[in-house]
């Protein structure tokens, strides 16, 4: 919460900043020596010529549950010669990837894993805000978007989860972890939220579409299986895109199964290529 999306350092003081004392001064003097030995670093980098060969970066969005795809997009994109930043999709890692976006850091984005906003629009803990999937599309940066984990809300401790979910569909990941399934109504909200913000984006846009399932969880004799909250989120996206530039591939595939993702990676590959 403090450092937001920047590589800020945080050194605990240990004690009360109220005067200098023995151990103050040794916590200071650490920091003091952190602070100079970067600005050493960093103007040595400066200093040295640029490197050759740089290879072009792509930012790519993951979860736990949409970690097979992500890792086969990876191993793609690296055969194609980009260097792949992956995020993970846990409010600060959606936050991280919308940033490197907007500051023009990436020559595109495969955002296979969009599950921050199902938990922006329900209430998770999970949330990268309002803007999420906004600033690659501003920037005009080429992207591929996928419905990775739209099938959750995230919340910690089962015991930590609202009173008013109560009656719903859970899965306790871990002690610490807690996932809500979305509702169809949820979901066709997400469906019509992500369409709206690929038809504005100002560079080319494809969105593949699993039609058997969005996350590990989400597949036949899964606790999330569900259908008709599924479709509801493709119908509602179809409809949203519906007549503008933004290119829907609907594949009769799970989000991880082989193949799905690489197939991603390749047109995202001729997306950025076609920019250039």
């Amino acid at each position: 919460p403090y450092v937001g999306a920047v590589d800020v350092t945080l050194m605990y003081a240990v004690v009360d900043v109220a005067g200098i004392n023995s151990l103050s001064a040794q916590v200071f003097g650490n920091a003091t020596a952190a602070v100079a030995a970067m600005a050493r670093e960093y103007a040595a980098r400066r200093a040295e010529p640029a490197a050759e060969g740089h290879r072009p970066l792509v930012g790519l969005s993951m979860f736990g549950l949409t970690t097979p795809a992500v890792d086969e997009a990876r191993a793609e994109l690296d055969r194609l010669g980009y260097e792949a930043l992956v995020f993970h999709a846990t409010g600060a890692g959606g936050r991280t990837l919308e940033k490197l976006a907007a500051d023009g850091r990436l020559v595109g984005v495969l955002d296979l894993t969009t599950t921050e906003l199902a938990d922006d629009l329900v209430g998770g803990v999970l949330s990268a805000g309002p803007h999420r999937l906004e600033a690659a599309g501003a920037a005009g940066i080429p992207q591929v978007v996928s419905l990775g984990a739209l099938d959750m809300v995230n919340f910690g401790p089962r015991a930590s989860v609202p009173a008013a979910f109560d009656g719903r569909t859970f899965v306790v990941h871990n002690p610490t972890v807690t996932l809500m399934r979305t509702t169809p109504a949820e979901n066709a909200e997400l469906g019509r939220r992500i369409g709206a913000k690929l038809a504005a984006a100002r560079g080319p846009v494809t969105v593949f579409v699993p039609l058997r399932g969005v996350s590990g969880i989400d597949r036949e004799g899964g606790p999330f299986r569900d259908e008709e909250a599924d479709a509801a989120l493709f119908a509602a996206l179809r409809e949203a895109v519906a007549g503008t530039s933004v290119e829907l591939v609907e594949a009769d595939a799970h989000l991880n199964d082989p193949g799905f993702a690489r197939r991603a990676a390749l047109r995202l590959h001729e997306l950025v290529t076609a920019a250039r």
